[in-house]
């Protein structure tokens, strides 16, 4: 197993808060591909504009799922791999400045995606790339938060991450709103003609992540590699991915039951943010132009429960607070099956995405505690891995619920059971003991 990590006597050594800022200010600027291009913004002008008059039979929404697909098939496959080589060759932040910037890249390329469907292919290839690129990012991201915390802070640490990722969207959103997307005329004279002003928005996206990356790779410092004698090459690294799986469930087995677990429960919070704004408009009767409002104050919401989860998550563990969270959301969820209207809406769903932000910053916590010192990159590797097997989940039971009852708030029921299978799966899975430092497993090195 790979060895390489932080030296062990330096855990749970103070931090200094500045290396922590650092390292949150990724994930602030990280929503500028999350939000802007991946969820709001890039993609909509992708497949409504772009592809609106795409020759065929197959909609530019299709294709744009199976090239997503295509992607995240290719991030389960190999994001093992590239964290536990970056971890044995000492190359963690190397790596995370590598695959940001290849997202930025990226980013930056999708300017050239005009508002004519021949163009379609190049932003679906650009966007799938990006996400290829960004979830291999955050792999190495994620594995930095034993060097970022404390075993008593580490909770908090996640949270804060993750709240600065929602400030930063919601920020982003609304500057590029008001300053590109609103105006007939926006700043430097941009306007919507040939999809410019949303090809200037991936720009400003691409110069807001690329400055907001650049202090977690200045001020977190780089990981201690194995020696060079214990590497194996690339395709070795599979055998030894599957030898260290089996190690992993004999001698910590309730890290793989965890990672079974948050799949499940993962898939369906993604599933709230992937249908939400769907049923807002066909269900609920929420007007399309206040979608994107109400999208920055869920945003508001789930960073304000994410931050208050942390210090709930340090005294009390991550486990109970993603169970209290799952619990919350299923009960929100199955009042928004029998309510209606635009108010309920905002009423209910606020209280769903008050849930949302605990339960993702506490799983990572989970994650983080139970990862082996110096295994950091493979497990959350995994952990990635993991969420792409089951992706298909949420949206298939979504669908399937809309078509056996004829009615797309039907589809609510997908969402529901699979949080709430995630939740079943959880409850047997041993939680690690608050300020409990992760296991240290000797063995082999991959790098």
């Amino acid at each position: 197993m790979s060895t390489a990590s932080i030296e062990p006597g330096s855990y749970g050594r103070p931090v200094p808060a500045g290396r922590v800022i650092a390292w949150g200010l990724w994930d602030w600027g990280s929503a500028a591909y999350n939000a802007v291009i991946l969820t709001f913004v890039f993609s909509v002008y992708l497949t409504d504009a772009v592809g609106d008059d795409l020759p065929g039979s197959i909609s530019a929404n299709t294709w744009l799922g199976w090239s997503l697909g295509i992607a995240g098939f290719l991030v389960a496959i190999l994001a093992p791999i590239t964290g536990q080589r970056a971890d044995a060759g000492g190359r963690r932040k190397l790596s995370l400045g590598v695959w940001t910037a290849l997202t930025v890249a990226s980013m930056a390329g999708l300017f050239f995606v005009k508002n004519d469907y021949h163009y379609l292919w190049l932003g679906l290839l650009l966007l799938s790339l990006g996400s290829i690129f960004f979830e291999f990012a955050s792999v190495s991201y994620n594995a930095m938060l034993h060097q970022v915390s404390t075993p008593r802070t580490i909770g908090r640490v996640s949270a804060f991450g993750w709240s600065m990722g929602y400030f930063g969207g919601i920020v982003l959103l609304l500057v590029c709103y008001v300053g590109f997307i609103a105006p007939d005329v926006g700043w430097f004279g941009v306007t919507s003609a040939d999809g410019l002003n949303i090809r200037m928005v991936a720009l400003f996206a691409t110069a807001w992540f690329l400055l907001f990356a650049i202090p977690v790779l200045i001020a977190v410092p780089e990981i201690h590699g194995a020696p060079a004698a214990k590497r194996v090459g690339f395709l070795a690294s599979y055998r030894l991915l599957f030898r260290d799986l089996t190690e992993l469930y004999r001698t910590a087995p309730h890290t793989v039951y965890f990672l079974g677990a948050s799949a499940l429960f993962r898939d369906g919070l993604a599933g709230v943010f992937t249908f939400g704004a769907v049923l807002a408009v066909t269900v609920y009767g929420i007007d399309s132009a206040d979608v994107l409002i109400f999208g920055v104050v869920a945003n508001v919401v789930s960073a304000l429960g994410a931050l208050t989860a942390g210090f709930f998550d340090d005294r009390l563990g991550p486990k109970s607070v993603i169970v209290f969270s799952l619990s919350g959301m299923l009960v929100a969820g199955g009042v928004l099956l029998f309510v209606s209207g635009p108010t309920m809406f905002w009423i209910f769903g606020l209280i769903l995405c008050l849930f949302v932000g605990p339960a993702q910053s506490s799983s990572r916590t989970f994650m983080a505690r139970l990862a082996p010192l110096g295994r950091e990159g493979q497990i959350f590797g995994l952990y990635a891995t993991t969420g792409r097997a089951v992706s298909f989940l949420a949206p298939t039971l979504f669908g399937f619920f809309t078509f056996l009852f004829g009615a797309d708030r039907a589809g609510i029921i997908g969402i529901l059971l699979v949080l709430a299978l995630g939740l079943a799966a959880l409850i047997p899975v041993r939680s690690p003991a608050p300020g409990a430092q992760a296991p240290a497993l000797p063995g082999r090195t991959a790098g």
